[in-house]
């Protein structure tokens, strides 16, 4: 019997086989990659979101703290800023104001330390040194852009030898504060309704608005590394809400980021919105 070999067609259809499942297999080895990468960039961003709103919930906590017998009166607790960096070196949150990033915003917490000398450790500063009887601490928040052009939350504190400030989280895109305002007289301690610094700084002139925060609602938009979301559609994130963008986003620069305005390198990036509503103790 005469053994035949493969034929032109035979060969033919072999090699489109064998090509097609080469394909399917780069295909799916791809697609498990980029998965693999939107998974990744995503638990890193929610440990960023849980270390940068732990951080500033336990500042506002801290809020106003004032030892027993403390001369009074004591500054307001709590002040910020919309739409707005702060310099470095300078005091608190005192100007020049360089321009904020997608329009973000600045909290302010001030409180007296405890304990001699260098303090007890029970009031410390977003940096994590104590603050000692006698002394102010502070713990200001703010989003500057990194020597790598990376948006980062800032911590800015006031040491022995003047201010300084820290990155604590990288890749954010904003941060926006609101301010519950508790509008009852006498004050019981409950907000009646939310205001942006702007608005808390015009409530200050009339009637302390400053004195009347009850709670602090944070918001931060965060982005992973660049072409951790390949192919994704440009999206719209809204920091409060779509309800809140809708009433405020045009008095309220940066509650809203569409990802269509942002420069081509910060696009295609897994994004998380976090926040909290937290409660000033003091």
């Amino acid at each position: 019997m005469t053994a035949r070999g493969f034929g032109l067609v035979e060969l033919m259809l072999s090699l489109a086989i064998g090509t097609l499942l080469a394909l399917a297999a780069s295909a799916m080895l791809t697609g498990a990659h980029a998965a693999y990468q939107r998974n990744s960039a995503a638990a890193r961003l929610d440990d960023s979101g849980r270390q940068a709103l732990a951080m500033m919930a336990r500042a506002v906590r801290q809020a106003g703290y004032v030892e027993t017998g403390a001369p009074a009166p004591w500054p307001a607790a709590l002040t910020g800023l919309d739409a707005s960096g702060v310099a470095q070196g300078g005091h608190g949150i005192d100007g020049p104001w360089p321009a904020a990033v997608n329009g973000s915003d600045v909290l302010a917490v001030r409180f007296a330390g405890a304990g001699s000398g260098g303090g007890d450790g029970s009031m410390t500063d977003c940096a994590g040194f104590a603050i000692g009887a006698g002394e102010e601490g502070w713990s200001i928040f703010y989003v500057a852009t990194g020597a790598d052009g990376e948006g980062e939350l800032r911590c800015k504190y006031r040491g022995a030898s003047g201010w300084g400030a820290d990155a604590i989280v990288r890749g954010v895109d904003s941060l926006q504060i609101l301010y519950g305002i508790d509008t009852d007289d006498p004050a019981d301690g409950v907000p009646n309704r939310y205001l942006n610094a702007t608005e808390v700084a015009a409530l200050d002139a009339a009637g302390d608005g400053w004195r009347r925060v009850a709670s602090v609602r944070i918001a931060l938009l965060l982005h992973g590394e660049r072409h951790s979301d390949p192919g994704a559609p440009a999206a719209m994130y809204d920091l409060f809400g779509s309800g809140y963008t809708a009433i405020a986003g045009g008095r309220d620069a940066g509650v809203a980021i569409d990802e269509k305005v942002l420069p081509a390198a910060q696009r295609q990036r897994v994004r998380r919105v976090v926040g909290a509503t937290v409660f000033v103790r003091n």
